[in-house]
């Protein structure tokens, strides 16, 4: 397991799916993330549901290019892809490659993050090898059309009184709610939608929020 890994109060993914069509270039991926990062985000998902194998890994390779060393970089899903674009960790779901798998595939040195949904889930995430936990969706989100229930900021406080570790919010998190879901326990909260409009100056705006 990746040696006390702490997740930073913003956890920004990058969902090519919310991105218009026209803002699915390599390139324009690339400079959505270099404005995150001129924002301060220091952590980064690359999330891609609708891309080949080879798209996935030439987005991955040219943000690891251009990106690497500014920011933690995690891949979702893909274990494989972590290891071929020299990716930091991976983050996987309830139905992609288990947590042990992915621990195999990306070593104990990689970042391995979980989501959960329920509180099942979180205890067995809990019990395994994962370095950080996700749980959600904390509110309705237009991200996932097929996402659970909202757990609310009442489930993100029996998140946090059932497990130590490292904890991310998703789902629904805006600059309007995201103080009350780390007040509520959570070390990190993930962002995608509200980030999408101008990357850089929501950015600062929320690290502002979350200090």
């Amino acid at each position: 397991m990746a040696e006390q890994f702490r997740p930073p109060r913003l956890y920004a993914i990058l969902d090519v799916a919310c991105c218009p069509p026209p803002l699915r270039t390599t390139n324009s991926l690339v400079e959505y993330a270099l404005a995150l990062a001129a924002g301060g985000v220091t952590l980064l998902q690359y999330r891609n549901k609708l891309g080949s194998t080879r798209e996935m890994l030439r987005d991955a390779r040219e943000i690891r290019a251009r990106l690497g060393g500014r920011m933690t970089l995690m891949m979702n899903d893909r274990a494989d892809l972590c290891i071929a674009a020299d990716f930091d960790g991976v983050h996987v779901g309830q139905t992609d490659l288990s947590p042990q798998g992915a621990r195999t595939v990306i070593r104990d040195a990689g970042i391995l993050g979980v989501s959960t949904h329920n509180l099942e889930q979180l205890q067995e995430a809990d019990a395994g090898p994962a370095d950080y936990i996700a749980y959600g969706p904390v509110f309705a989100t237009p991200s996932k059309l097929d996402h659970e229930l909202p757990v609310g900021i009442d489930g993100i406080r029996t998140a946090r009184a059932a497990t130590k570790k490292p904890l991310v919010a998703i789902g629904g998190i805006t600059r309007a709610n995201a103080r009350s879901v780390i007040e509520a326990g959570a070390d990190s909260v993930a962002v995608i939608s509200d980030l999408l409009s101008s990357p850089a100056r929501v950015a600062k705006e929320f690290l502002r929020i979350l200090v």
